[in-house]
């Protein structure tokens, strides 16, 4: 049986995930069909569907130009193309970081940000926003060699003198090759792009596969996007050193100030020893080639501080050539089977289980508050099937006063719509407090003041008191947003008791609701630029202002990221907090209303009571019905989330 890779890992992952879409799917088509739901449910399921829908696998290769970064992503990922999709050749094919994706949007192509745009105002995410700001090369998919000619547009180079080098935060004039450089004709060669985004329907792409490749330590130090956001984010980092050079000191630089960081972000941090093939020898047995390969590996994971498991060794180029031509000697030689079970074995679980528990924990909430409107509406059938069945035989005076009560539960219901109307209007007023504390305004404006005040400052001590201040005062909105929240659930809790002891209402604890996880993501933001902030002055002299206003702008991106979450994560807990006391509501004023007319009927004609009591236990049977049938669709939901990938066999049963 052919052992399982990471690209069968990732289509099993693909499966199981649609399965999950498909069963989540029919829960809010259900949901609608029975006219059980409202917007804040449908809402909610349709943020998990478009997650579903729109989820990545972020994986990002980190290493100096050189080391075989290009021909490991076509060694894992694109074997089977028969082809190598990326440029790979001796010296540097790719100068600037590149993203693989795909996406039906847009046509398959090569798009390139110029190097120039590092000295304007915006980060990459931005000028992702901006199609006009890129140069864009249609990828011809039925040549090979005319998609090759175009990719390798990303090793081209341009000359330039030191100034402009030195605006773009890409020289240190101090480093010895680049004065040499200097010397000889006073131009120094620079990459021609920022950035670069190939759009490419590859199968594992199409599934949500993305890939990062970023070369060398002068592209992530100039880049503080990577060190803020696509490194930290993706789910697999792999660090790649060459076995015939060991570790140097730019590995240990890239690996200490940008990865070694990482270890609570991301769940897969590997370290790959590429090029093993230049340690065989043919006049050496494979006990001594073996054992070779092991001291590199020992001495590897020494310098990095890592446990020699850590690090594996492989050859990509023999992987590459083993696989396309089936060749299992080679491909067990070049030792890649190995990384990619340690990539499956830690990647594809993780990312697993972070979807299925936001999943889970989206569809309880949602099933729990139908369950609980279901069993109220029962539960309201039955005490009136009850009363009813106690009136017969029964006198008019019995039947006056059950007329009388009734009308007295509907005044009373009303008395406490008054304080919940009242309750409302406290409630719409302190979450405007809470807006205004941790709105996008407020954010926005703090950024510009902390701009402004950057660029007035021309000394480091004024740069980094700006940006204190700007932490200090979004940690103190953060802070005091949190100090709302709790107000207000405990103001919520109060009043589902009340209406609970008062009026029957079934009892709810209100979800609780935390922003620590984003203050800790701001404070994380903030250690990072202590730590880079040094760096960026001993890297550079005139162009240190340019760069530590870039740095600032992708800090700033990101964090009105990280406010937006926050924003968009407490919405839905307003919504929330709210909907099950207005579903409640509602849904007891229809059941007063139900009773009156049901009682109106039987002050009219007493010789009905046998028939409202059928229609009553028929409407009971529908609601049962409803209940089993909402207990099987969230069991589907359950076994599909639980199911350890078997994608192919859920997709058939969805």
């Amino acid at each position: 049986m052919k052992p399982s890779t990471l690209v069968d890992e990732f289509e099993h992952y693909s499966g199981w995930r649609d399965a999950v879409y498909v069963r989540v799917e029919a829960l809010r088509d259900w949901l609608n069909t029975q006219e059980l739901g409202d917007a804040e449910s449908e809402m909610r399921l349709n943020q998990l569907l478009g997650r579903l829908q729109e989820d990545t696998l972020n994986v990002a290769f980190v290493a100096e130009f050189s080391r075989g970064k290009s021909e490991l992503i076509n060694a894992i990922f694109f074997s089977d193309y028969r082809q190598r999709v990326l440029p790979s050749s001796a010296g540097r094919t790719t100068m600037c970081p590149t993203e693989l994706y795909y996406t039906p949007l847009l046509r398959p192509s090569l798009r390139l940000l110029p190097i120039d745009t590092k000295t304007h105002e915006g980060s990459i995410a931005d000028f992702k926003r901006d199609p006009g700001a890129w140069t864009e090369f249609p990828l011809n998919l039925d040549s090979a060699e005319e998609m090759s000619v175009t990719l390798m547009q990303l090793a081209e180079t341009i000359d330039v003198d030191a100034a402009t080098a030195e605006a773009y935060g890409l020289i240190n004039p101090d480093d010895e090759e680049t004065a040499h450089s200097l010397a000889r004709d006073g131009s120094i060669a620079i990459p021609r792009w920022r950035h670069a985004l190939i759009n490419f329907p590859h199968p594992l792409l199409k599934q949500g596969l993305v890939i990062l490749d970023t070369p060398g330590l002068n592209a992530i130090g100039t880049e503080p996007e990577l060190t803020l956001n696509m490194l930290p984010s993706a789910h697999a980092v792999l660090f790649l050193l060459s076995a015939d050079t060991g570790v140097t000191k730019s590995d240990i630089e890239i690996w200490r100030q940008y990865l070694a960081p990482l270890q609570g972000a991301s769940r897969a941090r590997l370290v790959v020893l590429n090029k093993i093939d230049g340690l065989w020898d043919d006049l050496k047995s494979p006990a001594e080639i073996d054992a070779v390969i092991a001291r590199q590996v020992v001495s590897s994971a020494a310098l990095l501080d890592l446990p020699p498991g850590q690090v594996y060794p492989v050859s990509a180029q023999k992987a590459l050539v083993a696989k396309v031509r089936n060749d299992p000697a080679l491909l067990a030689k070049s030792r890649l089977p190995e990384l990619e079970a340690a990539l499956s074995q830690e990647l594809i679980p993780y990312k697993q289980a972070l979807v299925s528990e936001s999943t889970q924990a989206g569809v309880e909430d949602i099933v729990v508050k139908a369950t609980e409107l279901l069993e109220t509406r029962l539960a309201t059938l039955q005490d009136q099937v009850d009363e009813l069945q106690g009136l017969r035989g029964k006198n008019r005076d019995v039947i006056q006063h059950m007329m009388v009560k009734a009308n007295d539960d509907k005044q009373q219901f009303e008395r406490g719509l008054q304080q919940f109307n009242a309750l409302r209007n406290v409630f719409a007023s302190q979450v405007e407090t809470l807006r205004q504390r941790l709105g996008m305004e407020a954010l926005r404006k703090e950024v510009r003041k902390t701009r402004l005040a950057m660029e007035k400052s021309h000394f480091s001590s004024g740069l980094r008191e700006a940006m204190g201040h700007f932490f200090r005062t979004l940690d103190d909105n953060l802070n005091a947003s949190s100090s709302s929240t709790q107000e207000i659930r405990a103001m919520m809790t109060a009043m589902y008791q009340k209406f609970s002891d008062e009026h029957g209402l079934a009892a709810v604890n209100p979800p609780d609701h935390s922003l620590n996880k984003y203050r800790k993501e701001m404070a994380r933001l903030e250690r990072i630029f202590d730590e880079r902030f040094n760096t960026i002055f001993k890297m550079l002299t005139l162009g240190q202002h340019q760069l530590t206003a870039r740095f600032f702008e992708t800090l700033a991106s990101k964090v009105v990221q990280v406010f937006e979450l926050a924003n968009s994560e407490t919405e839905s807990w307003l919504k929330a907090l709210i909907a099950p006391m207005e579903t409640q509501v509602r849904e007891h004023k229809i059941q007063l209303k139900r009773r009156l007319e049901s009682v109106s009927r039987i002050h009219a004609a007493t010789e009905t009571l046998d028939e409202r009591i059928a229609e009553l236990e028929t409407a009971m049977g529908t609601v049962s019905d409803q209940l089993d049938q909402l207990a099987r669709i969230n069991a589907r939901i359950a076994d599909a989330l639980s199911d350890n990938l078997d994608g192919a066999r859920l997709a058939k049963t969805a």
